[in-house]
């Protein structure tokens, strides 16, 4: 088993390598091909590459961006139901307790997990042997769920956020004492930058493909780099009229991190990590 796990990561940081190589040989050639189509100088640190144009960067019409939006390790979604695992940090409050049952009511399929003592190398290995997908860890500060931590399963990646403006189930005005179970539709809006997507398809791997006659549906909706995440269930009135209800729980989420890895490998390469206060474009939008 740990064998099969070391050759399976050997081979996928293998081709998450190669795969960064081809994305900064394709950045060269799309670089030398603007300057070229305007007229302008090259850059000193294009003129070695424009050199061998004829050679090994021929700028035809046919090359593509290798980027394809979607991580190997999602390649397969849709193809099986993801089996999620919500847990707590350690001596949760009881509103963090409460905020995890309803995490797991969110998520089809999900089993929550009392973190007691366990370490988390320990928690990984035993998530890893039932055949878990993802692992979802929420933290708190004096009692506010403050955090939360998507890990997928076996290999990575790992995604932080940071949680706002949490509101349990039972605080929305027009909750219900049951929540459905059905294979909720998602609905992702506002995640248009490459980071965006990537983001999007972490989430979007936590939840099974739905049926047609679903009547459940999870919002997750990007503005200014703050996703806002709402659960509703709707029903049909008449041909043309739907009503709609808030079930709950609402939050918003800003991500600051992306690890290569899960999330007990803390030597894993950061592929994409938040700095506010190292760059000045404050206004630009991530995602």
């Amino acid at each position: 088993m740990l064998r099969r796990q070391s050759r399976e990561r050997r081979e996928y940081i293998y081709k998450k390598s190669h795969e960064s190589q081809e994305r900064a040989i394709f950045e060269r050639k799309q670089r030398i091909k603007d300057a070229l189509a305007s007229g302008k100088q090259l850059p000193t640190e294009l003129r070695n590459d424009a050199r061998t144009i004829g050679k090994d960067l021929v700028l035809d019409e046919a090359q593509k961006d290798p980027w394809t939006g979607a991580d190997d390790e999602y390649a397969k979604v849709g193809t099986y139901d993801p089996k999620v695992v919500v847990t707590t940090s350690r001596d949760p409050s009881s509103r963090l307790l409460l905020f995890s049952k309803e995490m797991r009511l969110v998520f089809p399929n999900a089993i929550r997990l009392n973190r007691g003592n366990t370490v988390m190398k320990d928690l990984v290995q035993t998530c890893l042997s039932q055949g878990v997908t993802d692992l979802v860890l929420v933290h708190e500060h004096r009692g506010v769920p403050d955090a939360m931590i998507i890990s997928h399963l076996p290999h990575g990646p790992t995604l932080s956020m940071t949680l706002h403006n949490v509101t349990l189930r039972h605080d929305v005005s027009t909750s219900n004492s049951t929540v459905s179970e059905q294979y909720p539709h998602i609905i992702m809006d506002g995640f248009t930058t490459r980071l965006g997507q990537r983001v999007a398809s972490i989430l979007k791997a936590l939840f099974p493909v739905p049926k047609e006659d679903a009547k459940r549906v999870m919002t997750f909706a990007n503005d200014r780099d703050f996703i806002s995440f709402r659960h509703h269930v709707f029903a049909k009135t008449s041909h043309k009229d739907v009503q709609l209800a808030e079930v709950g729980p609402r939050f918003e989420a800003k991500p600051y991190e992306i690890r290569q890895g899960t999330i007990d490998q803390t030597e894993g390469d950061v592929e994409w990590l938040l700095r506010p206060y190292m760059r000045t474009s404050k206004k630009r939008n991530q995602l």
